[in-house]
């Protein structure tokens, strides 16, 4: 999708963080963006910051936990704009704790926005974007957690982020006959808000009784992590340009590295196993894309 001039977006967790970087890159690049959040006061704000500075944006608030707010969401942005090009899964959110500690709340809720959420924006947008035949690009903010284990207290966010990456895996060879492209975004250390983001946690989903999102102290981190404004440039470079995986810390490679050699020992294992030899499974072939 190299033309990007009036082109229309719709963003979630779009009122701060990666979403309102992507939103502000999106639009000095000519596009118009529906602005999705939960936190509607906030949401208004960005979007009043942004028209203030010409840029033609509009908002909607949504609780994306819930299926039929996405459908009006998808509704109202085509109402508004006509069309949507570019659908950017972006909210995420999480809580601290071992995995047999925290409760199925707690697991619904990160599931439901990390995960759901997305299969709800798939069904309320993509339909359309094909139908209208021009070309586009689906992006979902996954995390480098969605590739690597992000340590302990972290289990329900990791499984939701794996399967984010998984989905748009899938979505990319579904897609790559079509105009639209796919892109999953796996940012290391950002400065964003996710710390707050309990704030917002629906009634259906319990408390989160004031629990940090993990069980390290990452506020530091975050704080001196990336600016949110340049993902968004980075997320609009990867769309123009088809990039798949979007990246926003290359040092972090070298723990990909180490989960490959982790799998490669497990393959060595395998193949040297006298029950696999003895059934020539070594002879089999699952063929992908």
């Amino acid at each position: 999708m190299k033309d990007t001039d009036g082109k229309v977006a719709f963003i979630t967790g779009a009122a701060s963080g990666m979403g309102l970087g992507m939103t502000r890159a999106f639009t000095r690049a000519g596009m118009r963006v529906m602005m999705a959040d939960i936190d509607d006061k906030r949401l208004q704000a960005a979007a009043a910051e942004l028209r203030a500075q010409g840029a033609e944006v509009d908002t909607h608030a949504c609780d994306i936990t819930q299926e039929e707010q996405v459908f009006a969401a998808a509704e109202a942005t085509v109402q508004r704009f006509g069309k949507v090009h570019v659908l950017c899964n972006n909210a995420g959110v999480s809580v601290g704790g071992l995995s047999e500690e925290l409760s199925q709340q707690d697991w619904d809720w990160i599931v439901a926005v990390n995960q759901t959420a997305i299969v709800y924006a798939m069904r309320a947008f993509l339909p359309g974007m094909k139908a209208h035949g021009e070309s586009g690009h689906v992006v979902t903010t996954a995390s480098m957690a969605g590739l690597i284990n992000a340590g302990a207290g972290w289990g329900a966010y990791n499984a939701s982020k794996h399967a984010a990456v998984g989905m748009m895996e899938v979505l990319y060879s579904e897609l790559k006959d079509t105009p639209l492209g796919v892109s999953v975004l796996c940012p290391g250390a950002v400065n964003t808000n996710i710390l707050e983001a309990a704030k917002h946690r629906p009634a259906q989903f319990g408390s989160s009784d004031d629990r940090p999102i993990a069980l390290n102290p990452i506020g530091d981190t975050l704080a001196h992590g990336l600016d949110p404004d340049v993902v968004g440039e980075l997320v609009l470079d990867g769309i123009r340009e088809g990039q798949f995986y979007i990246f926003t810390d290359p040092g972090m490679e070298k723990q990909i590295d180490r989960l490959f050699d982790r799998i490669k020992l497990g393959f060595a294992w395998a193949r040297n196993n006298e029950h696999l030899k003895a059934a020539n499974q070594g002879e089999l072939v699952w063929r992908t894309r």
